[in-house]
This record gives structure tokens, sequence and C-alpha cells, in this order.
């Protein structure tokens, strides 16, 4: 049974067996509920011919929710002590997203409002979770860096609110001064002392939301085809579509697991490159589930675009998570160079499937079963470089 009040102090960086737990399973379920609202918006806006417009605000939406997502793992991993409070004010966090999630379709129309409502929502809370941990540190250190972490945070918050008086030509600038200033929190706060996150656990918690981004895009894409299948009974258009999906998904899974990732931890600098680069493996791979609803939607002729703009919008996020992949796990392990060059150059391939017509996404989808199938036979050539290949 939980404890109602507990110290909220550091945990150890080599605590042994530290594992996500249940709470923290579940804040990322709730979580995903924004990802698919996002995404579903992106499948609309792109339908309708709005694909600049609607990749734009999905890459600033994304950030609100990815970064809401970062902060409370990076903080959790640090103070987690799963007393009531904790508990509670962890759901209050998990009911901010689900405001903010209410309000991305009217985002989407520069509608702000709901979606700053409910960031500011999450936000305080971990400003309190952040002032509390200040007030039990015992190292005057660890109490000035919780401090910084709390002020910077409500900071943000006050200058996030000028979107929703800002004329529309200015709200871009002011979110790219937003996302500017939420980066320069953690290095400004951490000058004083580094947070005791711990490898593993970080580790396992980018793991777990990345399959659960991936199993999103299933889900996504499933009801998709369903409804192309029950409205316009055009199976034999959507089966390569549905073929081709899967294979890009457990690619991605496959692909992404195959590097140890707590190694990239060493260090606070590694620390902060491989977690921010998150935002574009995270983002990709959930629109990976947009572009395939996209490719649906286009080949039943609900979706009055060409079919190169419906493939483009699968093999790009497609090639994003590969390239992305490479660059925060793979070309850091000892392997071959042709080990090395498989995800640049499959990146690339897949690129090149957008102009396959009707049978992109099944090209795709093909080129990235066959990246696994080459990092395995490379990787088993070369026993020096089990574990740390693209297909181990």
């Amino acid at each position: 049974m939980t404890q109602p009040f507990q110290p909220l102090i550091a945990r150890s960086r080599g605590e042994a067996h530290r594992a996500a737990t249940p709470l923290e399973l579940f804040f990322d379920l709730c979580f995903v509920v924004a990802v698919a609202q996002a995404g579903a918006e992106l499948v609309h806006a792109v339908a309708e011919h709005h694909a600049a417009d609607g990749t734009a605000h999905y890459a600033m939406l994304f950030f609100a929710i990815w970064w809401a997502w970062m902060n409370f793992t990076w903080f959790a991993s640090a103070y987690d002590n799963d007393d009531t409070l904790y508990r509670v004010v962890t759901f209050v966090q998990i009911a901010g997203v689900l405001i903010l999630a209410a309000g991305i379709s009217r985002a989407f129309e520069d509608d702000f409002l709901i979606t700053v409502l409910g960031y500011v929502v999450m936000r305080i809370a971990l400003a309190f979770q952040w002032l509390r941990a200040a007030h039990h540190a015992t190292d005057p250190a660890e109490r000035t860096m919780c401090r910084r972490y709390a002020g910077g945070v409500l900071l943000c918050q006050i200058g996030w609110t000028a979107l929703l008086w800002a004329p529309e030509s200015a709200r871009t600038w002011i979110f790219l001064a937003g996302i500017v200033a939420e980066l320069a929190v953690p290095a400004f706060a951490e000058k004083a002392v580094s947070t005791h996150w711990h490898p593993h656990h970080i580790a396992e918690r980018y793991g777990l939301f990345t399959i659960i981004v991936l199993g999103e895009t299933i889900a996504a894409a499933t009801i998709a085809v369903k409804t192309g299948v029950a409205e316009y009974d055009a199976l034999d258009k959507l089966l390569p579509i549905a073929a081709g999906g899967l294979l890009i998904v457990y690619a991605a899974w496959w692909i992404y697991f195959a590097s140890p990732a707590h190694l990239r931890l060493a260090s606070n600098r590694q620390a902060f490159l491989w977690g921010y680069g998150h935002y574009l493996i995270f983002g990709s791979a959930a629109a990976i589930g947009a572009g395939i609803e996209v490719a649906v939607e286009q080949a039943v002729g609900k979706a009055h675009i060409s079919t190169l703009a419906a493939s483009s919008a699968v093999t790009i996020p497609a090639a994003v998570f590969l390239l992305c992949v490479w660059l925060l796990h793979a070309r850091y392990f000892k392997a071959g160079i042709a080990q090395q060059l498989i995800l640049p150059v499959s990146a690339l391939a897949i690129l090149m499937c957008t102009f396959a017509g009707r049978w992109a996404v099944l090209a795709a989808g093909l080129v990235a079963a066959a990246t696994v199938a080459v990092g395995v036979t490379l990787a088993a050539r070369n026993p020096a470089s089990h574990g740390t290949g693209p297909g181990h």
C-alpha cells in the first residue's frame, strides 16, 4: 500500500533493477491519446491539400506533447517516490494532456485556447513537483537546481499564453521562441548539479513509448483499412498498403531495439542530445500511421490528392525514422562499414519508393524488411558486432 506522504528525495543513479512503474505506463497510454489526435488532424490536412500547413501544426503540437512527456519522464527517473501526493499530481498532469488533446482540432485552425490551457495544467503540476523536491533536498546545489527548474517551467508557461493574444502572423515566431526557452531550462537548471536520472530506466521509458506510438500507428492504419473495405469495397487496392505499412512498422520496432540505448546515456551531454533527438523519432513514428491513413484514403478516392503526395506521406516519415535511429543509436557502436551504411542507404531507398505509384507503400515495406534481413545477416557474419547493429 502506498504511503500518503514521503520525502521527495533523489534516487540513486546506480539503483539496481530499476524499471518502469504501472503509473508511468498509464501516463504513456494517456499521452498517446494526444498523439492520436495530432495524427488524425495531420491526415485531414494532407487529404485536404494543406500538407505544408498541416505538417507545421503537427510539428508544433507534437513538440508540446513530447516535451511534457519528456519532462515528466526525466523527473520521475530522478525523484519518483510513488507516494499518494506524487500519484495525485501525476493524475493532474494526465488531465492536462487530455485537455490538450481535446483542443488539438481547434489548434489546427489556429485556436490555441484549449491546448494552452491543457499545457499550463500539466506544467504547473510539474513545477509543483520540482518545488516539492527542492523542499526536501539537503544539498544546497540540488535545491538550487530544483528551484531553477520550477521557475523556468513557470516562466515558459507565461510565455506560451502569448499565443492566445498574438496576431496570427506572429504565432510561429512566438512558438519558436517558446521552444528555445523550454530547451534552455534544463541546461540552465543543471549548471548547479545534475539530476540523478537512471540510464536503464530512461532507456526503458523511451523504448516503451516508442512501442506505444508504433502501436497507435498500427491501430490507426487498421481502422483506415477497415473503413476503406467496408465503405468502398476496395480490398485489392488496400492490401498492398496494409502489407507494406505493417512491414514498415515491424521493421521500425526491430531496428529501434537493435542497439542497447542505455549505452548512449553515459553523460549529461549525450543524454540531452539523445533525449531531444527522440522528438523526431516519436514524431516520425506517429506520422507513419497518419501517412498510411492518407494512402488508404487516396486509394479509395476519399482524399483527392495525387498518388505521389499520398506515397510521400508514408515514405518521408519512414525514412526520417530510420535516419534518426541511425544518428542516435546505431552509428556509435562497433560495426563494419556495411553495417553502418544499412540505415542511411535504406532511408534513401525508401524515399525512392515514393515514385513507385500505387505500389509505393508495399515497396517501402519490402525495403524496410530487407533492411532487417541484411542487418541480421551481417551481424551473423561479424560476431563482434552482435547486439549493436540495425538487425541483430
